[in-house]
Parts: structure tokens; C-alpha cells; sequence
């Protein structure tokens, strides 16, 4: 007779040493101090730093340690507006994600859909499209107008592009329902239609491989499966892409760029090196690029999704560089292998690159309605604007959305463009724009221009000019929406 195991024996130190976390705002005079202390478990800390991450959270500090059976956390953080935290709300949803009563050191649960929240307000029933093809100029603007002439009504989406290449995940419902779209026959027509737009620019096969030139893939918010979060789930879709192929990868591309002129590219580009520690028998990443927010986020989500192991870690910055020093084995223990070093380098680089933007953003608050992202992408499209990334968003009935655009041409984006679009978008809904300095060197220069268009000298804050973190702004916009 075999011996009789208790199903809850493995369970039985999780329920005696439940994960702790503790909000610290006495400690430092500038940042808030979050410190957990849990049971270790394989990628325990990504999900530790997308809890952070999701709040807009900026890491200005931290020091990571997960070697054994335990995994002990400090995080220096800052909100939005480079204060302490001391909301109670966000306090409170840090200690339910982090602290004992969360799913840390369970398995994910839910539907498959990749998971998409703002803040700590989730989005309602739903299907999830992801989409991943050639970039082009207008792209986005036709995507949106068929989802609009098929009845969808887009309730959030996150679009990156990079390298020529773009992948998003826009999460709909039906216009007439409410509801997910669960039709079969439905759904077929609309990856049909979508998979047309795609095509567009490359031709040729339907690529219904994951290597094919134009992807799409429908999921429901009941339905069973993995639980992915978007952000992670976007680096997935451009890591399995020829984003970071290893025969045109960033070194031949930063060559091109170089033999172009582009020194301030060259000078933003990340520098990633892999040493091998001999004394402790780890591979030592160390990473030196622009501080932004969530580099944490991105670059220990993409050595996860590669299967390596992050054991220890020190995140610091110097000035306006982020630096990080992150020691890792492979899941076997292992140390890398060359060969294996240098692809870590290259999907390290490719990953930090994907979240860089350059030219301006566009903020844009106003009452949902359907078709109302097909009418604003088709005036940004025709105003000669590209966008390279957008976080589009809808709480209570209001959208929130950021574009991130620049000149289709790869010019300097005209000012008179932007009034023209202010004109044109800004009678229907509120309309923030903000220029995004493209290098260290060249924000500088691009304040006092953006001053110059203005009226302004370039001592005094033009209207235009970029905080130092350029990313999605929902609480100053939802700030002013309710006010």
C-alpha cells in the first residue's frame, strides 16, 4: 500500500509563514519604503514589482534578495508626482496584493484573457484581441474603424510599436449588449477583417503561425486558461517576433543608425553587459540606460520570460540614468553560456527600447462613445502623425486616452500641426499635449523651441514641456475631468 500524503502538506508552510509586507513613511524623508517578506517561489518578483507597476509606482531604489527558500524585498518608491505614497487607497491595495490575504504564492486564477487594469480599477466583461503585424502609418486608425463598423465598442488597449513592427491588445464588448463577444461566426469575421488590415502592408500569407507576417488571437473574460498581464503579454508578442531575431538584431540596426548620423539614438541606447561571477557562481547583468518608469518591470519581466532566475538585484540611479545589477542562474542552476549571454543582451536592449517614445503625447479626456478612437486616429492620421505607442482607457463612462506620436516622415513634428490638432480634437474632449525630449542632450533645446512656439523665453516652462517621467498620466487627467 502506498503511504498516505495530506494534498495540503505542500500548502502547510505557505499557511504557517504567509507572505508580510510592510509600508514604511518614516524611515526616508523622500520616498516610501515597501518591504516584503515572503516564502520564495519562481517568479515571485515579477509579480511583486507589476503590483508596483501598475500603480505608476516610480522604483527609485531597490534592493532585491530571493536566493533560497526566502524572498526579501526593499523597494524605495515615489508616486506620479515624485512624492511619498500616503493615499489610503493605494496603501491598501498594496497590502491586499502583497500582504497575507493575496494569491503571491498561489497560482494565477481567472480567465484567459491578458489581464488589463488602470490602477486599481479593472475593466468589465469583455474579449481580448491581441494583434501583431507590420507597422504603418494610419494602421491603428483603420483597426478601430472596423472594430466601430462591426459593433465593438473598445473599452481599453495597449499598442507598442517598435523596429518597423507592432503589437496590441485592445479589449472590446458588444455595443448592443454590453457583454463579451462570444459568437463564433462573429469572431471569425472579425479576425477576417483585422487580419486584411494587417496584410495591407506586407501581403502575402494570412500567417496564422505565430512567425507569420499578421497575428490575431480573441479571448474571453470567463474563459480558462493562463492569466497574463498585458504589459508582459506585449513583450511576449514583439520577443517571439523578429524584434529580437538574432540575424537582424539591435547591433546591426544601431550600426545603420550610427553610419546615418543618429548620435543622440546612439546615445540613448541602453548599455547591457553579462559577466560571470566566479566567487558566487551567478551571471551578472548589469544594465545603464535613461531612468523611466517601469525598467524594472520590463527588464525582469523578459529575463522571466527567458527562463532565468533572478537571485539577487540592486536597482539605483545616477542622475537621469537608471542602474541596475541583477544576478541570475537559469532555472537548472546553471550560469549562462556565451552564446546564451549574448542573446540576454540583445532581448535586454530590444525590451528597454520598446517603452522609449519620441515627439509628443497627446492626453485626451472625454465621454465615451462608440467610434470615438476610429474619429480621433483618423485625424491624428491625417495630420501626417504616426503613433508609436497608446494606452487607451475607460472608467465610469469617461475615456482616457494617450497617444504617443511623432511626425510619419521622422521630421520634428511641426507646432502649427498640434494647435491644428487642437482645434480640430479639442472642442469634443479635453486635450493635453506634452513634447517627449528624444535624448539627455536635446531636452534642453527642445524646452526652449517648445517656448519659442509658445510666445514664451526659453527661462520660463513652456507649455509643452515634459516631467521627468513621460508616461500615462491618468490621475492629473482624472483630476481635472471630476474637478
Amino acid at each position: 500500500m502506498l503511504p498516505y500524503f495530506d494534498p495540503e502538506y505542500e500548502n502547510f508552510s505557505q499557511r504557517i509563514n504567509p507572505p508580510r509586507v510592510c509600508i514604511d513613511n518614516s524611515t526616508c524623508s523622500d520616498c516610501t519604503l515597501v518591504k516584503v517578506d515572503s516564502m520564495n517561489k519562481n517568479g515571485i518578483l515579477l509579480e511583486v514589482v507589476q503590483v508596483l507597476s501598475d500603480l505608476d509606482l516610480a522604483i527609485s531604489k531597490a534592493y532585491i534578495t530571493s536566493d533560497g527558500g526566502w524572498f526579501m524585498d526593499v523597494f524605495h518608491v515615489v508616486d506620479k508626482q515624485g512624492q511619498k505614497v500616503t493615499d489610503e487607497k493605494t496603501i491598501k491595495h498594496i497590502e491586499k496584493a502583497l500582504g497575507p490575504d493575496s494569491n503571491l504564492l498561489g497560482g494565477a486564477k481567472g480567465g484567459s484573457s491578458p489581464v488589463r487594469s488602470v490602477g486599481m480599477h479593472s475593466i468589465g466583461d469583455h474579449t481580448a484581441i491581441e494583434l501583431k503585424g507590420p507597422d504603418r502609418t494610419g494602421l491603428l486608425s483603420e483597426v478601430f474603424a472596423v472594430l466601430a463598423e462591426l459593433g465593438c465598442n473598445v473599452l481599453a488597449a495597449e499598442v507598442w510599436t517598435h523596429r518597423a513592427r507592432v503589437a496590441c491588445v485592445v479589449y472590446v464588448n458588444d455595443v448592443a449588449s454590453g457583454q463579451a463577444v462570444g459568437d463564433p461566426c462573429r469572431l471569425s469575421r472579425i479576425e477576417h477583417r483585422l487580419r486584411l488590415v494587417l496584410r495591407g502592408h506586407a501581403g502575402g500569407d494570412d500567417g496564422d503561425g505565430d512567425d507569420g507576417p499578421a497575428h490575431a488571437n480573441f479571448f474571453s473574460s470567463g474563459g480558462a486558461g493562463s492569466n497574463t498581464h498585458v504589459d508582459r503579454r506585449l513583450h511576449q508578442l514583439m520577443h517571439a517576433d523578429v524584434d529580437a531575431d538574432d540575424d537582424d538584431g539591435l547591433d546591426s540596426r544601431a550600426i545603420v543608425s550610427g553610419e546615418a548620423g543618429n548620435a543622440a539614438a546612439a546615445e540613448e541606447r541602453p548599455v547591457v553587459t553579462v559577466e560571470h561571477c566566479e566567487e558566487k557562481d551567478y551571471s551578472v547583468v548589469n544594465v545603464k540606460c535613461r531612468d523611466r518608469s517601469k525598467l524594472l518591470f520590463d527588464i525582469v519581466c523578459t529575463l522571466t520570460d527567458m527562463h532565468y532566475v533572478v537571485s539577487h538585484a540592486s536597482v539605483s540611479s545616477d542622475g537621469i540614468y537608471g542602474i541596475q545589477e541583477l544576478y541570475i542562474r537559469r532555472k537548472d542552476g546553471r550560469t549562462l553560456q556565451k552564446d546564451e549571454a549574448g542573446r540576454v543582451i540583445k532581448c535586454l536592449e530590444a525590451a528597454i527600447s520598446r517603452r522609449v517614445s519620441e515627439g509628443f503625447t497627446l492626453e485626451l479626456c472625454g465621454r465615451d462613445r462608440v467610434g470615438l478612437l476610429s474619429d480621433v486616429t483618423r485625424v491624428l492620421r491625417e495630420h501626417g502623425l504616426t503613433v508609436t505607442r497608446a494606452d487607451v482607457t475607460t472608467v465610469g463612462g469617461q475615456a482616457i486616452n494617450v497617444f504617443y506620436v511623432r511626425d510619419a516622415s521622422g521630421e520634428p513634428v511641426d507646432m502649427k500641426t498640434i494647435e491644428g490638432l487642437r482645434v480640430q480634437v479639442g472642442h469634443t474632449v479635453m486635450l493635453n499635449v506634452k513634447k517627449v525630449p528624444s535624448s539627455p542632450s536635446s531636452s534642453s533645446s527642445s524646452s526652449a523651441a517648445a517656448a519659442a512656439a509658445n510666445g514664451k523665453s526659453p527661462g520660463q516652462p513652456a507649455s509643452g514641456a515634459l516631467s521627468r517621467t513621460s508616461f500615462f498620466s491618468f490621475g492629473n487627467l482624472f483630476a481635472k475631468l471630476r474637478a
